[in-house]
């Protein structure tokens, strides 16, 4: 094989010469993996071929030994340790450290790569000893390019997600500081390898904390920082802000010293720099010293309630600067981009973002200095200044605490109010955004009487505004449903008068000529939450609503065959989702009312579902409104099972779309409530599956506590019947209550071993239940050791919740009460077992439904150890 012409021929533009070239890179990596990696290093390291094949081999050889999916970045990685034998390695990593030495900056850059995906492979198995040597030596000897290269290659290595590449680079911080420093110092006189170096050093970061905590050292890396704030070359300038973010985030604690010095000043001057970029960069430093701090003060309080102490040191930066950070921010706000896409991140939207992290950090603060600004420029002439205040108010609602805002919000109502109607469409907008945080933030401020009409008659007008803006309204809109309807239940309440209107504006919008997807899907949402929050009185508007939405959903058959084009697939698709999840939303309100319209809706979600493509999203959506329809006609639904059922064996087979395989789950459980034993003929399929997915290397383990809790609901809607599933099922149970975290678990274990226990305490009480129902309580005798034994460790485990405790309570509660005769009587006898309930029974966390139980609990157990021994 010509390698340099096939190279070639994978650039070119006729699909067939390039197809047939990148078949014959396939078969030659598949069939001669060594021999493959090492012409083509070959190829990258020659310096007479022409820079675009070298590229082209740089990129096939990446693609072979790197991936983004894990399982087959395993298996490439596996090839080159079994398959590659040590000569052809040394000659691929010498190659690849020759090339970073190529004038040709591309050729460098790929070479870049190759190293960093040999080094993830071979640095975890402690190989490549001299990889970190030579790449330290020529930054320090060799050429420019040379130098840059070897820096890219640094970074590319440092910044891997691979856990066991960042746990051992830390034996080679001292390298890789060494070589990162001395490219970032002002005397390095070669911009692009300072850059380089800048880069390479925000990687390297997490590795260097032994040298970050020695002094000398940290502030030799603080100066060549601070140094490269002050460069000429813009990137260089972003490069280094973006380090003291990282900085800020991972070294809070040793901060002190450098803020004082520099750092205060340093930031401040780069957020009012002419270069965005560079400008965003030193907003998004005040960003993460805002984070920090909030995060610090949280854990702080927490760790003081338990331990009387504080947990981490706390500077309180955000509150000493805001006389002069704030006063900025505001000023930024004024540089909007009327041109700028929803989701263009420009310095305007960096300080609103900082100002809104600012306000939930320090609080009351911010008000003195952002009253002026809204103050002074709420009616200006210029709509830059109007815009600005606007947004400006907005952003503080999260943070001074509603006392503080109450008396503000409700003078503040009836300007924007007003502004809704401003000449200048980006006014409008921040006005509605504005109203939208206040719902959210500050709700009880509002007014039903005062407020509520004006407020939600401009918000129902702005829907017929721009796209853009009807949006905003809409995001308004539903945040003031839930402010609201928090009073549901009641016969009445605030919505119910506008409830008419407002689906009917709603609907109107979702048919607008203009309206995207976006905005359709956002009407819908408001529409859901209208439904949800509403009072009762509005249950008949509802049912009238349920046959508009059938209608609709209906016509969204016919246009299935109108489709030529993958965005009508997806407009399609959100549309049906939207339409789903609002009928889900019409069946929980109507409850038992839905029966008339029940055979309707099963038929066109079944049609539905026939219709739609492999890896849609609209299932999801629709399993949720068929788990609602369950949950309301009860045993009525077994009528639908018949139709249904394929579909949820599908899904719960279909281990490749997990939201999917998790919604499945979920529905069986609801429906295992609903018809009771009318899931008999069923359950052996439900049980295969769910058995399948525990098993399964492909589900994520938090897919396992669900599981085990649909054991329980299974059980208890077939009762006796479960013993066909028993010796399996506890099995698997007490397999799973071996799970434990160590001392050095972190948090995410912590809690997945938390929702296991309480899957697992949900399961136990479903068959405990079950089989005393089926009158086969003997066939517990078995597993009840097992079962104390597992309520023993939890009661010893210091990770406890309230679900899980008042599930223990329940399992305790029903075991006492499934045998009465006393044959478990001396295991209820253990010091352990009282204190476990006292505990429970008297935690005033608790909520009333968990110490109830645990009374009964009690009562339960005194039965057992009155049993004569």
């Amino acid at each position: 094989m010509n390698v340099s012409e096939v190279l070639a021929n994978t650039l070119s533009g006729d699909a067939t010469i390039r197809n047939a070239a990148e078949q014959q890179l396939s078969t030659a990596a598949s069939q001669h993996f060594p021999e493959y990696l090492q012409m083509l290093s070959a190829e990258l390291a020659n310096e007479e071929t022409q820079p675009f094949i070298r590229s082209a081999a740089g990129i096939a050889l990446k693609n072979a030994l790197t991936a983004r999916e894990r399982t087959r970045l395993l298996e490439v990685q596996q090839k080159w340790i079994s398959q590659v034998d040590p000569t052809i390695k040394a000659q691929v990593k010498e190659n690849s450290l020759r090339t970073l030495a190529s004038n040709d900056n591309r050729a460098g850059t790929s070479a870049a790569q190759l190293i960093a995906a040999i080094a993830a492979i071979e640095l975890p198995q402690n190989q490549w000893h001299e990889l970190m040597p030579a790449l330290v030596r020529n930054v320090g000897e060799g050429s420019d390019s040379l130098k840059q290269s070897s820096l890219t290659t640094i970074g590319y290595i440092c910044e891997s997600e691979d856990p066991d590449l960042r746990e051992s680079l830390n034996q080679h911080s001292n390298a890789i500081l060494t070589a990162v420093v001395q490219g970032a110092r002002k005397e390095e006189s070669n911009n692009d390898v300072r850059f380089a170096a800048m880069v390479a050093l925000g990687d390297s970061l997490e590795f260097v904390r032994t040298n970050f905590d020695n002094d000398g050292e940290r502030n030799y890396i603080m100066q060549v920082i601070c140094e490269a704030t002050q460069s000429g070359d813009f990137r260089i300038q972003q490069a280094a802000f973006g380090c003291l973010n990282r900085i800020m985030s991972l070294y809070y604690d040793k901060m002190k010293f450098y803020m004082e010095k520099a750092l205060f000043g340093l930031t401040i001057v780069g957020m009012k720099h002419d270069e965005e970029e560079v400008a965003k960069l030193a907003i998004e430093f005040w960003c993460t010293v805002c984070e920090e701090e909030s995060a610090i003060e949280d854990d702080n309080a927490q760790y003081q309630a338990e331990e009387g102490t504080e947990l981490r040191p706390f500077f309180n930066f955000a509150r000493i600067a805001t006389p002069e950070v704030v006063p900025v921010l505001l000023e930024l706000l004024t540089k909007q981009d009327e041109d700028a896409g929803d989701d263009e991140y420009n310095i305007s939207r960096a300080a609103y973002q900082c100002l809104q992290l600012y306000s939930a950090c320090v609080g009351g603060l911010v008000i003195q200095h952002v009253l002026a600004f809204v103050e002074q420029n709420l009616r200006h002439e210029n709509w830059r200044l109007r815009d600005a205040a606007v947004s400006a108010f907005g952003a503080i609602m999260e943070g001074p605490g509603i006392k503080l805002l109450d008396p503000l919000v409700k003078q503040a109502l009836p300007i924007l109010v007003g502004m809704m109607n401003d000449k200048v469409l980006m006014v409008k907008d921040s006005a509605a955004y504005a109203l939208g945080r206040i719902c959210d933030c500050c709700g009880t401020a509002i007014d039903p009487e005062l407020h509520l009409p004006s407020l939600i008659q401009a918000l129902f007008s702005g829907l017929k505004d721009s796209p853009k803006m009807a949006s905003s309204c809409c995001w308004a809109l539903m945040n003031l449903a839930e402010r609201f309807g928090i009073d549901s239940e009641g016969e009445e309440n605030p919505l119910s008068k506008y409830f008419k209107d407002s689906v009917s504006a709603l609907l109107t919008a979702t048919e607008r000529s203009d309206a995207d997807n976006q905005l359709r899907t956002a009407c819908y949402e408001v529409l859901n939450s209208f439904i949800t929050n509403v009072g009762q009185d509005e249950l008949p508007s509802i049912a009238q609503l349920c046959t508009v939405i059938i209608e609709r959903l209906e016509k969204t058959i016919q246009l299935q065959n109108q489709i030529v084009s993958p965005d009508d697939r997806i407009t399609l698709e959100e549309m049906q989702t939207s339409l789903t999840v609002v009928m889900g939303s019409i069946v929980q309100r109507l409850e038992k009312e839905i029966v008339p319209q029940a055979d309707r809706i099963m038929q066109i979600l079944l049609q539905i579902l026939s219709m739609l493509p492999p890896n849609s999203s609209v299932p999801d959506a629709i399993f949720g409104t068929v788990g609602a329809m369950a949950n309301a006609l009860e045993e009525d639904f077994t009528k639908y099972m018949e139709a249904f059922a394929p579909f949820l064996f599908n899904a719960l087979s279909n281990q490749e779309e997990q939201q999917l395989c998790s919604v499945a789950i979920g529905l069986v459980s609801d429906i295992s409530r609903s018809i009771g034993d009318k899931v008999a003929p069923y359950c052996d399929n439900f049980m295969n599956h769910l058995l399948n997915n525990l098993q399964s290397n492909t589900l994520s383990q938090q897919f396992k506590p669900a599981i085990l809790q649909c054991f329980g609901d299974v059980a208890q809607a077939i009762g006796g019947h479960f013993e066909t599933y028993l010796q399996v099922v506890m099995g698997v149970l007490q397999q799973a209550a071996s799970i434990s975290p160590t001392s050095d678990s972190n948090y995410e274990m912590v809690e997945y071993v938390i929702s296991l226990r309480e899957g697992i305490m949900d399961a136990y009480d479903g068959i405990i239940i079950a089989l005393k129902s089926g009158d086969k309580t003997q066939l517990l005798a078995p597993y009840v050791q097992h079962i104390f034994g597992f309520l023993s460790a939890i009661n010893a485990d210091p990770n406890k919740t309230e679900n899980l405790m008042r599930s223990a309570m329940g399992v305790l509660g029903d075991l006492a009460d499934a045998f009465p005769n006393g044959e478990f009587a001396q295991y209820f006898r253990a010091d352990w077992i009282n204190a476990m309930i006292k505990e429970t029974r008297l935690n005033r966390e608790y909520s009333p439904r968990t110490t109830e139980t645990a009374r009964w609990t009690r009562e339960q157990v005194k039965r057992q150890q009155n049993q004569p021994s």
